[in-house]
């Protein structure tokens, strides 16, 4: 499966990016339920910060907002809600699910975490620069603006002088 596929299925929820037991199992090659029985026989590999459970609202929410959900095997929906990985969880999963093609899975999985997380670092690196050079520049355009504005008053003063109304001695000479 191609990193962007992966890419696709990481749902941010309660903060997290998680994958869903659903997309794991169709990844590693397996159902969701055996995977759901392997996480269980091994529970306390899975503390609450690797892997929880969907609410039926989270699960109900998510499934409003991506139609592919539907890809859940016999039935349309799962009757149970699913369980969310984060990325130490799916770490966790390959000391569970030893299959080579979970390992495969698994390695392209983890890859694709530490892409989104070195785009995200990327994107805040790349705001914080706009910014910088956002307020270098205001300041220098400011100071030009000042610099205009002085050379236009001054440029009104001349023109004003020329323009007035002479006294004294004319000469036969205009100016």
């Amino acid at each position: 499966m191609e990193l962007q596929t992966i890419q696709n299925r990481i749902y941010e929820i309660r903060g997290q990016k998680v994958l869903l037991d659903f997309d794991l199992a169709e990844l590693y090659g397996t159902e969701t339920k055996k995977l759901k029985q392997a996480v269980r026989r091994n529970i306390d590999r899975f503390p609450f910060d690797f892997m929880f459970e969907l609410t039926k609202e989270e699960y109900t929410a998510l499934r409003s907002q991506i139609v592919t959900l539907e890809h859940q095997g016999r039935g349309k929906y799962s009757k149970y809600n699913p369980f969310a990985f984060t990325e130490q969880g799916i770490a966790m999963l390959a000391s569970v699910l030893r299959s080579p093609k979970a390992i495969e899975a698994n390695i392209r999985i983890v890859r694709a975490f530490v892409f989104l997380r070195k785009y995200a670092l990327s994107h805040t690196e790349l705001t914080k620069k706009l910014q910088e050079l956002e307020a270098k520049y205001n300041k220098k355009f400011n100071d030009v603006f000042e610099a205009i504005n002085y050379l236009l008053q001054k440029n009104q003063e001349q023109t004003e002088q020329r323009n007035r109304k002479r006294i004294g001695y004319k000469s036969g000479k205009t100016d």
